[in-house]
């Protein structure tokens, strides 16, 4: 199977790189990934599978579907940037492209092909064996910060997956078996009333003090809250830029995360709370209006030693000298604290080896959408070498590296680790019984409620006014 699997990958890797690059070049943001949701679907088509395009009616969100019947095995794919991180491939020097523009800060551009090309081999595979089932790739947007897969569970997406299957591009290879925070974001906007701050400040309500007083609430609210819950904010209009005026607009977005939903939906009551009294101080109205939110992730083990096994029977990528010389390089640019810890693991360049797995779950303080995937669904994923190792994610070290040699031999290694993963998923009916069993001891009686409104869209990413 490795072989094969191997021959299929290796075949096509000129191919997937350039999907990869491809991605990486278009470099857009939450929702608004038109190009990059388009090239993965037109390669999907070409490959010979069904594509719904707008998925759960999100215009980026895509479902590409081969085969019938029982089980349903899905790869998750990604493939959205982040702002203001902008900068040339392949170098050591920070060089944006653009001055504020956007970049692959996440590697999503390796993710989406890296778990397209699990699904093009595996759909081979089942052409060639007659192995039965239905493989699907679910195309999801907006990962970074817009619960892309949230609408989509919410839109039933998942319902009737046996199990998923992704990864995300890393500093070393191992699989992922940690849980991570449950978020959500919400914009709190301001309105009051402008007016000359000199000749008559009396008359004035002004939005950004309800915005300062929000934010110094908040802040003495975190000693209340549990420890490990945590509050990010970012003002996302502050009015205009004029002093001598009374600013009546402002808006400020707050992220809140928390090991459990129900715990993040405790502290957005008291945030809101913090904000009508801040709305209150200073005569000003309030808005709330709620962004995106995704779930707390569910570890299964079974999956997880699964996923495992194939990854330390997959011949990992070795790397030529030039390859660790850049990879050097790039590490020459970190900060002391990250150099420290590049001297604390014997000065590693490039992790080849793969981690133990671990013998109980970790706790990650990171969100991702995945997590309502997991909720609805056992789901595995494992973390490969992409970038030298420390790489600061949602750095321009990280998007310097996305187009590498190194980047693209640990997506094409992804790709058959999970192809294998889900061939043995396809001979093994009762293994999968033995993961959707633990699954529901994992949920421990609990049921997947998202904490996305009715009523809220998704929506791109707000330009700072």
């Amino acid at each position: 199977m490795y072989t094969r699997i191997s021959e299929i990958l290796e075949g096509k890797s000129k191919e997937l790189t350039a999907v990869s690059d491809r991605i990486w070049g278009f470099a857009e943001t939450r929702y608004e990934e038109v190009q990059s949701a388009e090239i993965l679907a037109a390669t999907l088509e070409e490959e010979g599978f069904e594509v719904q395009r707008n998925a759960g009616d999100i215009e980026t969100a895509f479902v590409a579907s081969f085969g019938s019947g029982k089980p349903v095995i899905a790869f998750l794919g990604e493939y959205d940037a982040l702002s203001g991180l902008s900068q040339q491939a392949d170098s050591a020097t920070k060089d944006p492209i653009e001055e504020g523009g956007n970049g692959h800060g996440c590697g999503h551009n390796l993710l989406g092909t890296g778990a397209m090309a699990a699904a093009i081999a595996v759909k081979q595979l089942m052409e060639e064996t007659g192995l039965e089932g239905t493989l699907r790739y679910y195309g999801c947007p907006a990962e970074e910060g817009g619960g892309g897969k949230a609408f989509m569970a919410r839109a039933g997406l998942f319902d009737d997956v046996d199990v998923a299957l992704t990864w995300h591009p890393w500093d070393e290879n191992q699989v992922y078996h940690a849980r991570m925070l449950a978020t959500c974001q919400v914009y709190f906007r301001f309105t009051g009333t402008s007016s000359h701050a000199a000749f008559s400040p009396h008359l004035g309500r002004s939005a950004l003090d309800a915005v300062e007083l929000m934010n110094i609430g908040s802040n003495f609210l975190r000693e209340h809250i549990i420890p490990e819950g945590q509050l990010h904010y970012a003002i996302t209009d502050t009015g205009g830029m004029s002093p001598n005026v009374v600013q009546a607009n402002a808006e400020v977005l707050y992220k809140i995360r928390a090991p459990k939903m129900g715990q993040v939906e405790e502290i957005l009551e008291r945030v809101k709370d913090v904000a009508r009294g801040a709305a209150l101080m200073t005569g000003t109205k309030l808005e709330i209006q709620f962004d995106a939110a995704s779930a707390d992730l569910i570890p299964n083990e079974t999956l997880g030693k699964l996923i495992h096994k194939h990854l330390v029977a997959t011949d990992a990528p070795n790397y030529s000298e030039e390859e660790f010389a850049f990879a050097q390089e790039v590490q020459q640019t970190f900060s002391a604290e990250e150099k420290a810890v590049i001297q604390k693991n014997d000065n590693k360049v490039l992790a080849q080896g793969i981690l133990d797995f671990p013998p109980v779950p970790g706790f990650f303080k990171g969100s991702t959408d995945v997590g309502d995937v997991s909720w609805l669904v056992p789901t595995g994923q494992i973390y490969v070498t992409t970038c030298a190792y420390a790489t600061p994610f949602h750095s321009w070290q990280l998007v310097t590296q996305g187009k590498t040699s190194i980047a693209h031999k640990g997506m094409l290694f992804t790709g058959k680790v999970l192809a294998a993963s889900a061939i043995e998923l396809l001979e093994k009916p009762e293994l999968l019984e033995g993961i959707k069993t633990e699954h529901q001891t994992n949920l421990g009686g609990e049921t997947y409620r998202s904490l996305i409104p009715s009523d809220t869209k998704p929506a791109p990413i707000k330009r700072k006014k």
